[in-house]
């Protein structure tokens, strides 16, 4: 390797390279023509004294040299990024940008008041840059460990090293049909019949999982409830929801929860961060804001019970 040291733009435009696979799909991520991403990107291998990707027809991919690279770029710049953190806390205040990840709709929780807790945030702190991201759990799980969300919020079915989770509250979920299904006019349906229907699976859950809720197979998959919700009011499938996301077609007489005492769960909400992090000043600040939300706004733990409509009578 040359005497002379990567420029720090350089390493950023080499992550931003590898996290969109591509140099023309990180075109919108770093403003730059593919042409002068290729210049920087030559520009930094010739300083190292070695190739970092190859790229042509076969694709993208990262040399041996260039994996081993990346994984020390992302540490440095996240050092990097914690010391500016640190020196503007030094001056009194935050600056720099706070990365927040959620899993999907959790905008009608009211155990969760992330939108107050946000507004009071970025009022406090007017000098940071907030991103919010929606992604799956294990996305979340991972982009936290990679650096790329400094905190993020969810329920976690499996659990990776190197991450600290806290306890939030829990979401109340119950299994519902919508009323084009068969089982929405039956009465004091038994519980194995239930298991017969054709349930949506969620991607992110394990067979193990699916088996817990009392459900061999799935006869389809989702990513996300609003694509749940999608195929549950099809009646042609069964599925989990969150109650409150549910609530307002269960309201209007759409949906029916099945069996509430046999299938209903809560899920256990976590606040996420790499350890080490967490004392960090952008960090540590949303963290108490979250755990103290604005007056108004206090996060519930209740343990729920069947709601009114949750009997296997037709509503």
């Amino acid at each position: 390797m040359n005497n002379a040291q990567p420029d720090i733009k350089l390493l950023r435009i080499f992550v931003a390279v590898v996290r969109q696979q591509g140099f023309a799909a990180a075109q919108q991520t770093l403003n730059l023509s593919t042409s002068a991403i290729s210049t920087y990107m030559s520009q930094l291998e010739t300083t190292l004294g070695f190739s970092l990707c190859h790229r042509g027809r076969g694709g993208f991919r990262l040399t041996a040299k260039g994996e081993s690279f990346y994984q020390e770029s992302l540490r440095l710049l996240a050092e990097l990024e914690s010391f500016e953190r640190y020196a503007a806390a030094l001056k009194g205040e935050l600056s720099g940008t706070l990365s927040l990840g959620i899993i999907d709709s959790t905008v009608s929780d009211p155990a969760l008041p992330l939108a107050a807790v946000l507004g009071a945030y970025s009022a406090e702190n007017p000098g940071v840059h907030l991103r919010l991201s929606v992604m799956g759990p294990h996305e979340l799980q991972l982009a936290v460990l990679e650096n790329r969300l400094d905190v993020a919020i969810g329920a976690f079915y499996t659990r990776m090293s190197g991450l600290i989770y806290q306890p939030l509250y829990r979401e109340q979920h119950w299994l519902y049909c919508s009323d084009r299904h068969p089982l929405f006019g039956e009465r004091r349906i038994p519980a194995d019949l239930i298991t017969q229907q054709r349930m949506v699976g969620r991607g992110y859950w394990s067979q193990a999982e699916l088996a817990r809720h009392g459900f061999k197979d799935s006869a389809a998959t989702v990513e996300s409830m609003e694509a749940q919700l999608i195929l549950v009011l099809s009646g042609a499938y069964i599925g989990y929801l969150p109650e409150h996301y549910a609530q307002t077609w269960a309201d209007q007489g759409r949906l029916k929860v099945l069996l509430p005492a046999t299938f209903g769960y809560q899920a256990p909400f976590t606040l996420l961060t790499r350890r080490g992090r967490s004392r960090e000043p952008l960090v540590k600040t949303f963290r108490d804001l979250l755990m103290s939300p604005p007056a108004g706004e206090t996060p519930a733990t209740p343990v729920a019970s069947a709601p009114a409509l949750a009997s296997n009578s037709a509503p």
